[in-house]
C-alpha cells in the first residue's frame, strides 16, 4: 500500500458519509492505505457510535480486497461482535477463514448464518442462499460431495434460478454417478433444472449433438450475456500488417501449466515455423510457476499474463498486438475469459482443443477438428464454420514416465485377471455405460474393472450398484491418483481400457496408447464421444476397436477379455509406431495447423469469413428439454434426425417454426 503520511486523519465532526465518500475516493485514488487508516481514526475516535458494525465491515472489506487477510479477520470478528444480525460480515467473514485455509470455520460461518435466517424476507433469503453457496462451493472443492449437494439443494428450493447452483448441482451428482443425474425436487421440474446445466456437463449427459449446440448457444445467451465494453470493431493492427510478415497467432488459454491441456499442447508453440507464424500466448490462469507452464513461456514469441486484466484491458492489449487468429483453447471450461472474446479482440476467432464441442457463440467463426470427430454431413450440429486436421488433438512426445512400475499386487489387482481399466474422471460413468461395462465382467468372469478413484460416494454408489446386478463389487478395483509420471507407468498393468460415452477418453486416451494400453471405444453423434476413436485410428490401431452401437462394443470387449482379440500385436504396433503414428506427430499436426491458419487469414482478407449458424437454436433447445435422456439413450436411437425431425413437425403444426439449414430443411 502507499504511503499516507500525507493524509489527514478523520476530522472531528465527520459524518459517516463523509467518511466513507472520503475512504472511496481515497481508494479510487489508489490510496488504500489511507482509507484503511481514516476508518481506523474514526473507529477509535467514536466506539459507540450506532453504525460502528457497518464501518467496521467497510474497513474489513478494504483490508480484504488488500490481502491483509489478518487484520481483516479481526475487524470483521469485532463487527459481528457488535451487531450479530449483520448478515453480510458472515459471508465476508467466511471467506476470510478460506483465504487463512481455515475452510472448517469457514463453512461453520455460512451455515451459522443459515441458521440463523428463519425470518422470511427479502434479505434473509438472499443471504441464506448466498451462505448455503459459498459453504457448497468450498465443500466441492474439498470433494465432500454430499453435504455441498445437500446445500446446493436447499439454496435451490429457496431460489430455483440460480443458474450457477444449478451447474454445480448437476456437476456434483455426476462426480457421484447419483443416478439419475437431474431429479425434481421441491420447487423444481426435470425441465427447469435441465436448463441450467453446464455445456461440460451435458458433454457426459446425453450424446445428442443438436441439444448439446443450442444448450452451448442458451449458456452463452444466458452466463456470458452482453458484453461490458465496447466491441472492438477496427483491427486496423492485424489488418494492415505487412504481407510478407509470419500470421501473428494468439493463443489463450488458463490452461498452460500442470493440466491435461498443458500436457497436450506442450510441443505446439515451439514446433511453429517462425516463417509463417508468430506466437503469442495469452494465460489467464492461476498464478503457476511449475516447469510446464515456464516452457511456455520459453517456447512463446511472446507470453503475456492477462489473468489481472479486465475483458476491456486484456482485449485492447489483444488488439493492440495486432493478433490477426486467436484461438480459444479454453471455451467453457474453468477460468475460460469468454466474456473477453465477446469483445471480438482478433478478426478471426478460432475454437480449438479445449471444449469438446460447439460453442454457440456470434463470434467465433471456426471449429477445428478432424474427418472422424466432425465426419462429412454433420456440420449442421456446429454453429462454426469446420476446419480438419489429419488428428485434431496434439500430443506430448516428451512426456516422463516414472521407471518402476509397481506390480498388480501393489495396486490392488489380481494377478492372473483379464483387467479391463478406465481412467476417465468418475463424472463421465453414465448408468448406460456402467451397465455395459457389468454385463462385460458377468460375461468374462475372471476379469476386473479397474477405475480411476473419485469421492467416496461414488465409490460406495458403484459397488454398491454392481452388487445388485449380481457383480460381486471386490471386482472394481479403484485406483489411487498419482502424479502424472507414476500414473502412466502404472498403465502397462491393464490389459485393454474400455472407453466411456458420451463423454470419452481424451488425455486419458492418448496416455493409454502412449503407454501400448489398446482402447475400445464407442463413437457416437457428438464430439466428445468420437475424439477416442479419432485418437485409435490415429495410433493406428484396427477400425475394430471403434464400434457405433452399444451391442457390439459389449460383444467386442467380451471377445478381447476372453482370449479372441491379438492384444499382444496391438501392444507392440503401439509402441513400435510411438514416433511415427499420426497421433504423436505433433510436428505434421502443427505443420497441418499453420495451412488452416493461412487459409483462414486468406478468407478474413477476402472478406469470406464465415459467420457462425445460430438459427433455430432457441427452439431446439427447449424441445430438447423435453426428452427424459437418463430413460431412453438417444445414442441408441437408430434414426436420429427422424426422432428429430418428427418432434419439430409437431411443434411447427402449433407454432410454426422457420426453416434452417440443419434438421429443419424447407422441402424442395
Amino acid at each position: 500500500m502507499p504511503d499516507t503520511a500525507h493524509i489527514a486523519p478523520a476530522a472531528p465532526g465527520m459524518s459517516v458519509m463523509e467518511l466513507i465518500q472520503s475512504a472511496e475516493a481515497l481508494k479510487a485514488g489508489g490510496h488504500a492505505a489511507a482509507a484503511v487508516a481514516l476508518y481506523e481514526t474514526f473507529v477509535a475516535q467514536n466506539p459507540d457510535h450506532p453504525l460502528l458494525y457497518a464501518l467496521l465491515f467497510n474497513l474489513g472489506v478494504i483490508l480484504t480486497d488488500h490481502r491483509d487477510l489478518n487484520r481483516a479477520r479481526e475487524v470483521m470478528e469485532r463487527a459481528l461482535e457488535v451487531n450479530p444480525d449483520f448478515h453480510s460480515v458472515y459471508i465476508n467473514l467466511g471467506r476470510i477463514y478460506e483465504g487463512l485455509g481455515d475452510n472448517a470455520k469457514a463453512v461453520l460461518t455460512w451455515n451459522g448464518l443459515a441458521g440463523r435466517l428463519g425470518q422470511i424476507t427479502g434479505s434473509a433469503l438472499k443471504h441464506k442462499t448466498m451462505a448455503l453457496n459459498q459453504a457448497a462451493r468450498v465443500l466441492e472443492g474439498a470433494h465432500q460431495d454430499e453435504p455441498a449437494e445437500t446445500a446446493l439443494r436447499i439454496s435451490l428450493e429457496i431460489d430455483p434460478h440460480q443458474r450457477e447452483a444449478m451447474q454445480h448441482f448437476i456437476a456434483l451428482r455426476q462426480r457421484q454417478c447419483a443416478w439419475p443425474i437431474v431429479i425434481p425436487f421441491e420447487n423444481m421440474t426435470r425441465e427447469h433444472l435441465l436448463t441450467g446445466i453446464s455445456p461440460l456437463s451435458i458433454d457426459a449427459y446425453t450424446d445428442d449433438p443438436i441439444f448439446q449446440l443450442a444448450l452451448s448457444y442458451h449458456y452463452n445467451l444466458k452466463d456470458v450475456g452482453v458484453p461490458v465494453g465496447d466491441i472492438i470493431t477496427n483491427h486496423w493492427s492485424a489488418k494492415n500488417a505487412q504481407k510478407d510478415k509470419p500470421i501473428r497467432i494468439g493463443y489463450l488459454s488458463s490452461d498452460l501449466r500442470e493440466h491435461a491441456i498443458g500436457h497436450l499442447m506442450y510441443e505446439v508453440l515451439g514446433l511453429h515455423d517462425r516463417s509463417k507464424v508468430e506466437v503469442f500466448a495469452y494465460y489467464c490462469g492461476i498464478p503457476s510457476n511449475d516447469p510446464i507452464h515456464n516452457h511456455y513461456k520459453e517456447t512463446s514469441d511472446h507470453f503475456i499474463d492477462i489473468t489481472g486484466m479486465d475483458d476491456v484491458t486484456a482485449a485492447r492489449r489483444i488488439a493492440d498486438d495486432g493478433i490477426q487468429i486467436l484461438v480459444d483453447v479454453n471455451g467453457y471450461t474453468r477460468d475460460g475469459r469468454t466474456k473477453l472474446l465477446a469483445l471480438r479482440p482478433a478478426p478471426v476467432i478460432v475454437n480449438w482443443l479445449g471444449f469438446p464441442g460447439s460453442l454457440g457463440s456470434p463470434y467465433h467463426h471456426y471449429i477445428i477438428a478432424d474427418d472422424w470427430i466432425i465426419p462429412e454431413g454433420d456440420e449442421i450440429y456446429y454453429s462454426e464454420a469446420v476446419t480438419r486436421l489429419p488428428c485434431y488433438q496434439p500430443n506430448n512426445r516428451l512426456r516422463i514416465v516414472a521407471e518402476e512400475v509397481p506390480t498388480r499386487a501393489e495396486v490392488g489387482l489380481p494377478e492372473d485377471a483379464f483387467v479391463f481399466c478406465c481412467f476417465n474422471g468418475t463424472h463421465k460413468i453414465t448408468r448406460f455405460t456402467f451397465d455395459r461395462w457389468l454385463e462385460i465382467l458377468s460375461r468374462v468372469p475372471d476379469s476386473v474393472l479397474w477405475l480411476l478413484s473419485g469421492a467416496e460416494a461414488s465409490h460406495g454408489r458403484l459397488k454398491t450398484y454392481a452388487e445388485s446386478k449380481g457383480i460381486d463389487p471386490a471386482r472394481i478395483v479403484f485406483a489411487d491418483k498419482k502424479a502424472n509420471p507414476h500414473h502412466l507407468a502404472r498403465y502397462q498393468l491393464a490389459d485393454l481400457f474400455l472407453d466411456t460415452t458420451p463423454y470419452g477418453a481424451h488425455t486419458t486416451c492418448s496416455d493409454a496408447l502412449w503407454m501400448g494400453v489398446p482402447v475400445l471405444t464407442l463413437s457416437g453423434r457428438t464430439f466428445a464421444s468420437r475424439v477416442c476413436g479419432s485418437l485409435v485410428r490415429a495410433a493406428g490401431l484396427p477400425d475394430e476397436l471403434i464400434c457405433t452401437t452399444a451391442q457390439d462394443y459389449i460383444d467386442r470387449a467380451v471377445a478381447i477379455g476372453r482370449g479372441n482379440g491379438d492384444i499382444k500385436a496391438w501392444r507392440e504396433h503401439l509402441l513400435a509406431n510411438r514416433l511415427t503414428s499420426t497421433l504423436f506427430d505433433t510436428s505434421k499436426l502443427v505443420t497441418h495447423l499453420e495451412g488452416l491458419y493461412a487459409d483462414m487469414w486468406q478468407a478474413c482478407l477476402d472478406d469470406r469469413l464465415p459467420q457462425p449458424d445460430l438459427a433455430n437454436l432457441d427452439t431446439y433447445f427447449e424441445m430438447g428439454l423435453l426428452h427424459d435422456h437418463e430413460a431412453v439413450e438417444v445414442q441408441t436411437i437408430a434414426d436420429y434426425k427422424g426422432f428429430w425431425r418428427e418432434k419439430l413437425a409437431k411443434r411447427h403444426a402449433y407454432r410454426p417454426v422457420p426453416f434452417d439449414n440443419r434438421l429443419w430443411k424447407k422441402p424442395e
